[in-house]
């Protein structure tokens, strides 16, 4: 089963070099049919090619944020000869390398999250590197619920979230509210409905200010440390640091600071 691959994501640059992409599937819920994956995993292989690209914000249209994988389409394949073993592997691998494009892209990216996100939605709005909410927001890895444990969005959910709330997450699929969302650190922040896409913009415009080349450099490191024992992550970002303090922005926005003026990024 195969949904129509046009209009299931929509595209738009914003002020700033924003780039924005809508899931824009409603009927489906905004599922991560396997074309919605494609088409995601191609725009943040162009975007990260980019330099105009400076940020990426994932939202969706209606009130579901992202509902996971279409359950139709897995469905479907059972009725293959293998039952669909062969599709499950495709499926779940593209949902592997999307959710390591947008943490291995090199412009920092925020999800816009307006509804229920379930599921891989959950993994997503895990994966994004900022996350902000509408205050009527709700979050779930129900996957147990269905006989399909979250095994891959596990992975976005525990880096992310503690053990034990991670573990109670998906080990109950029950819901939560975007307060605690917040609380156990799976969102930034939640603000009301009327005021979530101008909030969102707001962050976006803030750090695509910034140098280009130092977000890069910092969003690379922070991902890589994270993985490191601590002498070995201290030992990796000093060359970091170094590397970093010797391009010529890091003499711009030091000099700039020093002279209390507006650096001019060489390399925005």
């Amino acid at each position: 089963m195969n949904l129509k691959q046009k209009d299931i994501l929509k595209k738009e640059v914003l002020d700033k070099g924003i780039l924005k992409l809508t899931l824009d599937d409603p009927k489906n819920k905004n599922s991560l049919s396997q074309n919605m994956m494609q088409e995601l995993l191609n725009e943040f292989k162009t975007a990260a090619k980019d330099k105009n690209t400076k940020v990426i914000i994932i939202a969706a249209t209606g009130n579901v944020f992202c509902s996971g994988h279409n359950l139709k389409e897995i469905t479907e394949a059972r009725k293959n000869s293998d039952k669909g073993k062969s599709f499950y592997e495709k499926l779940f691998n593209l949902c592997s390398a999307l959710m390591q494009s947008i943490v291995n892209c090199p412009k920092p990216v925020i999800a816009e999250i307006n509804g229920i996100a379930t599921a891989a939605g959950c993994q997503l709005v895990a994966s994004c590197d900022l996350a902000v909410s509408s205050n009527s927001s709700k979050f779930a890895t129900p996957g147990v619920n269905i006989g399909l444990f979250c095994s891959t969005p596990m992975v976005a959910l525990s880096r992310n979230v503690n053990k034990k709330e991670a573990m109670k997450m998906l080990l109950t699929g029950d819901m939560i509210n975007a307060e605690y969302a917040k609380k156990i650190s799976l969102i930034n922040d939640h603000v009301d409905d009327s005021e979530l896409e101008s909030s969102v913009i707001e962050l976006a415009s803030k750090i695509a200010d910034k140098s280009s080349m130092t977000i890069k450099i910092g969003k690379k490191a922070f991902y890589r440390q994270y993985e490191l024992s601590l002498s070995d992550a201290y030992e990796y970002t000093s060359k970091v640091m170094i590397e970093n303090a010797l391009n010529e922005d890091a003499k711009e926005g030091i000099d700039s600071f020093l002279t209390k003026k507006k650096p001019n990024w060489k390399e925005n």
